[in-house]
């Protein structure tokens, strides 16, 4: 609901001027600018940790994240922000990114925590989160969906460049949601950790996959997904 005539009220269009005041109103409700998305998975952490902040990234985990963060500042790009999942992995490998792109601000949200986003088809066997799991996470999950993934505002001028640090299940799911495919088959996608998605939204509204979990950067023997 973000293209133009869903942003005017019909209703109040002025019946002397008509068809010429509509052009008007829609023109100014237009995107003119490109949103470049970086979704990046957070680095190998510690699976033993019991509770989130116990489950700090592992020493090839801060390596992948250094691995990361260098990749993304040899872009050359002007990045806008970083936003990132609240959990302890996806803060940690921000902290570390975030140092190879001084001045960039960071931002904390709880939506883009992991989770279930919604039951997999077709199901696994070997991961069977409780049915009530689906609910709790996937309205969140969906929630950072349309939160942070649509056509720039009209205001915007200028194409931006954003970082998201989060985790494989809320990547995979946004990525289907995007490109508008099944977002049952999410889990069918596989993602390295520390590796890089890049979507594209041009100013109508249209979505394209750059990349998809690229490790292309990282040595093979630093190369996980767990």
């Amino acid at each position: 609901r973000r293209e133009p005539l869903a942003l005017i009220n019909l209703k109040k269009k002025n019946e002397e001027s008509g068809e010429e005041e509509l052009a008007s109103r829609l023109d100014h409700c237009k995107a003119k600018a490109t949103r470049h998305i970086f979704l990046i998975r957070h680095s190998q952490y510690n699976l033993d940790g019991r509770a989130d902040k116990d489950r700090t990234l592992t020493p090839l985990g801060r390596e992948q994240a250094e691995l990361t963060g260098h990749r993304l500042a040899s872009l050359g790009l002007k990045f806008d922000q970083i936003i990132h999942s609240s959990m302890t992995r996806a803060t940690e490998t921000t902290e570390i990114i975030s140092k190879h792109l001084p001045g960039v601000k960071k931002i904390s949200t709880d939506l883009l925590r992991e989770g279930a986003p919604i039951e997999p088809d077709p199901p696994v066997s070997h991961w069977k989160p409780e049915a009530v799991q689906y609910y709790e996470d996937g309205a969140r999950i969906e929630a950072a969906f349309r939160n942070f993934i649509h056509r720039a505002d009209a205001k915007q001028e200028e194409d931006s460049y954003e970082i998201f640090v989060c985790h494989a299940n809320v990547i995979r799911y946004i990525v289907c949601r995007a490109l508008q495919f099944p977002p049952e088959g999410w889990l069918r996608l596989s993602l390295n950790n520390g590796s890089i998605t890049h979507l594209v939204i041009r100013p109508n509204g249209r979505v394209a996959l750059r990349t998809l979990g690229d490790t292309g950067f990282m040595p093979p023997d630093k190369i996980t997904r767990t």
